[in-house]
């Protein structure tokens, strides 16, 4: 029959999917997804992403079947269930988008590749969006991207003759596949009709004050597209994101001014993050150690986590409010804006000096939208073990004071510190003993007291980084990092090159720069996750 394997992973739709495009030119389609249980024991899943996955298999098992063809599902280890699919019905081609996952799934793809390559069954892996396999630095990166990002998108297959013989399988739950109980009472739902009608809504309603409105937690929950766990389970492609803002940005200019008053400047924003996604995906593309390794060696076993300090910023318990609230809504929703991750991480790291892969695990599995490309780039530079990003310690009383002056978001996720005046929610602390009284809240009672002074363990966490970078060979080995890693989009040079040779700013490194944002986050500190 010539059968065609399309392998689905990260791309859970049936819209602009050139794997499954392509294969059908070939032969019949057997649509397959592959539930890994090895997968789903590692420590930065969770229940919450596998019920988001879930459900857009289910939508997308529908959508295939629709076409003829319903989504095959098995339970197993990839190699075994594509042998056992060889032996059975003999498979012509293997095809699936490029993958940039965590270290396991690329271990996983270097044997199935083997397999194939034994087997004589050629693997067809297409990029799926920006990220360019084989890359050895950034010069031209920008310019692919553009060039990727204006590809005519692929409307769905017309029909896929459909296989018999071949059981459909039934989807695992989260008991099925023994997920720890992970309750996330306001996650997102799955599924591509969920994914169109966020953008949807974006682009036509709630993205007008997307450029002011999104660093704030009390704000960014509905300013934002929430589109981050659509990209990263695939239900939407980038390219499918980037020209439908691009057309709506377009047909901006036919609009009356106080129509569209407030809508360039916030999808230009939007676009921008779009470019940063993929940007930061390149660096694990590039280099998968970045998962479990520091990029600059003088940086390693740096920190020494304490059991108690991780258990109590785990849990929103840290006595410190923002954080706690943050850390709350982001446990409750599996998701929370940027900014927010970015202190999260900061606070963790310096603050409490817990070492990142240890508060990074638990930030991934928190999140529904984990993108390990994303998430363990900002890991290392929140944590100022790339090397090369200026260390920035987010003080979370002034994060507080700025994006939550009345403290509406912590009285909301905090509800102990509820009948606090507001002037004393954000350092409750501070309050005296009657003033606690009055509020119902006795601070190391009913919320606890700060496990850290602030100032002295952010004052002492900057002496002990800035320390490194004097050491003899530093700037040397931080260079090559910045070739190998660092964003050429803004006209900015690699570290070490003279001040006189910068090339003018682009565009997008002035709307950055505009907006209070870094325009080169190879060379500055910056939270670059689509929100």
């Amino acid at each position: 029959m010539a059968l065609q394997v399309v392998w689905f992973k990260r791309d859970l739709r049936v819209h602009d999917h050139r794997p499954l495009t392509e294969a059908l030119r070939h032969g019949p389609v057997l649509p397959l997804y592959v539930v890994e249980p090895d997968l789903w024991r590692r420590a930065d899943a969770s229940g919450r992403q596998w019920e988001f996955c879930r459900e857009s298999l289910l939508e997308l098992r529908h959508d295939l079947a629709a076409l003829g063809q319903p989504l095959v599902v098995r339970v197993g280890e990839v190699v075994a269930v594509l042998e056992a699919a060889h032996r059975r019905h003999g498979i012509d081609g293997l095809w699936s988008h490029q993958e940039t996952g965590n270290l396991w799934t690329y271990e996983r793809d270097r044997r199935v590749a083997d397999w194939a390559r034994e087997r004589g069954i050629r693997w067809h892996q297409p990029a799926g969006f920006g990220v360019i396999r084989g890359l050895r630095d950034r010069r031209g990166w920008a310019q692919s991207w553009e060039r990727r990002m204006g590809e005519p998108l692929l409307p769905p297959p017309e029909g896929l003759p459909p296989l018999d013989g071949i059981h459909p399988g039934a989807l695992p739950s989260a008991t099925d596949l023994a997920l720890a109980a992970d309750p996330c009472p306001q996650r997102q739902r799955g599924g591509r009709r969920a994914g169109v009608e966020l953008l949807e809504g974006f682009l036509l309603r709630r993205g007008r004050g997307y450029h002011r409105r999104l660093s704030s937690p009390g704000t960014a929950f509905e300013a934002c597209s929430r589109l981050s766990p659509h990209l990263a389970w695939g239900t939407l492609s980038m390219g499918e994101v980037v020209q439908g803002t691009r057309q709506r940005r377009q047909a901006l200019a036919a609009l009356p001014a106080e129509e569209a008053a407030g809508w360039p400047r916030a999808l230009d924003a939007f676009l921008s993050r779009l470019h940063w996604h993929c940007h930061f995906i390149q660096k694990l593309e590039s280099q998968p150690s970045i998962e479990i390794l520091e990029l600059h060696p003088a940086t390693r076993g740096l920190r020494r986590t304490d059991p108690e300090r991780l258990a109590a910023w785990s849990e929103g318990r840290t006595g410190v409010p923002f954080v706690d609230a943050c850390m709350r809504a982001l446990r409750a929703s599996g998701w929370i804006n940027f900014r927010m991750r970015a202190m999260l991480l900061s606070f963790a790291s310096h603050h409490l000096w817990i070492d990142w892969r240890a508060s990074g695990l638990h930030l991934a599995r928190q999140f529904v939208d984990y993108e390990p490309g994303i998430h363990w780039s900002q890991c290392q530079m929140q944590s100022g073990t790339t090397g090369i990003n200026t260390i920035r310690i987010y003080n979370p009383l002034k994060q507080g004071q700025d994006h939550d002056p009345d403290g509406r978001f912590l009285a909301r996720w905090l509800p102990e510190l509820a009948g606090v005046p507001a002037a004393w929610r954000h350092q409750p602390w501070r309050m005296d003993p009657h003033t606690q009284a009055g509020s119902g809240c006795r601070i190391g009672c009913h919320y606890p007291a700060p496990i850290v002074d602030l100032e002295t363990a952010a004052r002492e966490a900057r002496e002990r980084l800035w320390a490194l970078r004097h050491l003899p060979g530093f700037a040397a080995e931080a260079a090559a990092i910045q070739e190998r890693h660092g964003s050429r989009r803004s006209g900015l040079p690699p570290t070490g090159a003279p001040r006189g040779r910068r090339g003018r700013r682009s565009a997008a490194g002035q709307l950055c720069l505009d907006l209070g944002l870094d325009p080169d986050p190879g060379s500055r500190s910056a939270s670059r996750s689509v929100t």
